[in-house]
């Protein structure tokens, strides 16, 4: 479990409580998505990239046809199970380890690129960034990457957010708007800036995949007890019904901050 003052008022979460439905509805970003993260030249073909805060290796398994060499680390015992699973299943050769990003350890100049996609913010940048300007080669990248769907423009969004929020009124995950990235000041001495790229995306869902993208979320299936998590499905279900037709898109905003290591 983790627990964190800054996230829902330090109500503690598990995502690996939702290895499952990471596996089935967490598998979910467009295709736009992937082709900024290659037009930047990430994650290519004899690159060694270092996935921090992997799931259930997502982000690996779809960038893995392009060829790069694949290391996805994860807190998680079940997200990691998941992600070997599923990449074993397409004959995948990406290695996984079950490790905090602060207790990553790697030797020297191993990797051309390290990412970290939708997970960043909870990690240590204290004792994470010295380690990542050690671990990447010279000249290597770090890519911070983030999807969030936009309540305020999306009505579907919006009614499934109120409806965590009825069962989890302390969660801060919701009222996502677009946002310009800032610069952090861990980056200035030991980083410059490549790009900083924002973009809008449509992201198609069955209400099936919906509902399970919600339940997984950190503000019902990695935080509430079972019998609410049921309870919260049950009403989520009848809601989609009566809002949504069987398939349909929601407007998310892609963030990303691009880094070139100073070394």
């Amino acid at each position: 479990m983790i627990s964190n003052h800054k996230f829902d008022h330090g109500k503690a979460f598990d995502f690996g409580r939702t290895s499952d439905d990471y596996g089935k509805y967490r598998d979910l970003y467009p295709e736009d998505f992937y082709e900024k993260i290659l037009e930047q030249g990430l994650c290519l073909e004899g690159q060694d990239v270092l996935d921090l805060g992997t799931g259930t290796g997502v982000l690996p398994r779809n960038l893995y046809r392009f060829g790069a060499h694949f290391t996805g680390t994860d807190i998680s015992q079940p997200q990691i199970e998941q992600a070997r699973k599923l990449s074993d299943e397409r004959n995948m050769d990406i290695k996984y380890i079950v490790v905090s990003a602060e207790d990553v350890d790697f030797p020297d100049n191993s990797f051309d690129v390290i990412t970290a996609c939708q997970c960043f913010m909870y990690f240590n940048t204290d004792i994470l960034i010295p380690k990542m300007v050690r671990m990447l080669k010279p000249g290597g990248r770090f890519a911070e990457l983030f999807l969030a769907w936009l309540p305020d423009e999306d009505p579907i969004a919006r009614a499934s957010e109120e409806l965590v929020l009825k069962y989890n009124p302390g969660w801060t995950g919701a009222h996502y708007r677009r946002f310009q990235i800032d610069t952090p000041m861990w980056s200035r001495e030991r980083f410059e800036v490549q790009d900083k790229i924002h973009f809008d995306t449509q992201v198609h869902f069955t209400r099936e995949s919906w509902a399970g993208r919600i339940r997984s979320c950190r503000g019902i299936g990695a935080s509430l007890p079972e019998d609410q998590i049921q309870a919260f499905d049950r009403e989520h279900n009848e809601l989609l019904q009566n809002i949504a037709p069987s398939e349909f898109d929601i407007l998310h905003y892609a963030s990303m901050l691009i880094l070139k290591v100073n070394k």
